[in-house]
């Protein structure tokens, strides 16, 4: 019986595993797998959608939905997912103490439109007041200079995003106190290599997340999978036969997380961390699925219509393929 040939691209976690070493088929297609780093894979699947199926930006994603330009329809498996605490790095000498500091600050970012910072921008307005309005951006490359934002973006005119110098990079302008702070997903190697006066505005990040997820119940969605458009209305049934594949590729990281018998994870203590992950979140708490996540996915849709990413607010319904937004029950 043939079946439906798909190039797949995404970055090899352990969640996704099971897929890439073929451990995990989906039904009724071939793939033709590369594990690739999440940055290669949106630049190619955006710009010139070279495969059939690949890990997107969930900012991304939204941004091109929201003007009917997305090439892909996703399916809700979220194979990367982050607090994102550890992510606000400060100069200590500009009076930075706590979080509601940074109103009328210069804080850096390596693009605006990256989900990393959407999520930052919208906690540290919900939580603590920093509206995105209330402080200048300055965009550019962390490491690199001349990062330029990765989707064209048409921000409301209050919003106040401006290009670093095209020779400058973040983690020299942080460095050198030319900027207050920045926001990253990557550690600049400023931080990394004990710059003085640099350090996380949360210096304990993990109790500040979990903090978070108690009151909040949001673990921060980062990236999803998506299958090309095309592909999708002409294979409708493609959608859930990847999704049940990646649900089973998760199961498979999941339970090896918890063997102590012998470690899967090079960490002496990987099993009792799960352990204590479960306790807190719950058993399922790298959950996929679309009803599952609704509270999350909404919390970031507001965020980026008020940050001015999408003109108008996206509903989660549009992002997702429809047959997947309920699976079988039996």
């Amino acid at each position: 019986m043939s079946r439906l040939e798909l190039s797949l691209a995404v970055c090899d976690y352990d969640r996704c595993r099971a897929v890439l070493d073929g451990r995990v088929a989906v039904d009724g297609c071939r793939i033709i797998p590369t594990a690739i780093e999440p940055e290669e894979a949106f630049h190619r699947a955006f710009k010139f959608q070279e495969f059939d199926v690949t890990e997107l930006s969930l900012s991304s994603l939204t941004m091109l939905t929201s003007r009917g330009e997305s090439p892909y329809v996703a399916i809700p498996a979220y194979v990367s997912r982050l607090f994102r605490h550890s992510g606000i790095y400060i100069r200590t000498d500009r009076g930075i103490d706590r979080p509601e500091d940074l109103k009328g600050r210069v804080i850096g970012l390596p693009e605006y439109q990256i989900t990393a910072t959407v999520w930052i921008r919208g906690i540290l307005e919900d939580e603590y007041g920093v509206d995105v309005r209330s402080v200048k951006w300055r965009q550019g490359g962390l490491e690199e200079a001349g990062r330029t934002e990765r989707s064209r973006l048409d921000l409301p005119p209050d919003i106040d995003l401006k290009p670093i110098p095209s020779d400058r990079t973040l983690s020299d302008m942080l460095a050198a106190g030319e900027i207050n702070a920045m926001i990253s997903a990557r550690a600049p190697s400023c931080f990394l290599k004990g710059v003085p006066n640099v350090a996380r505005l949360f210096p304990d990040y993990r109790a500040a997340e979990q903090d978070y997820f108690r009151r909040t119940g949001i673990f921060p969605i980062m990236h999803v999978m998506g299958v090309r458009r095309s592909i999708y209305e002409r294979h409708p049934w493609v959608a859930v036969n990847l999704l049940k594949a990646f649900m089973e590729a998760k199961a498979v990281a999941m339970y090896e997380l918890g063997q102590i018998g012998h470690l899967f994870a090079s960490l002496p203590w990987s099993v009792y961390e799960r352990d204590q992950t479960v306790a807190l979140m719950g058993e399922d708490f790298w959950s996929y699925g679309f009803a599952e996540n609704r509270k999350v996915l909404d919390t970031f849709l507001r965020y980026h219509h008020e940050q001015g990413l999408s003109k108008r607010l996206v509903s989660a319904e549009e992002l997702f393929a429809p047959s997947t937004h309920e699976l079988t029950r039996i």
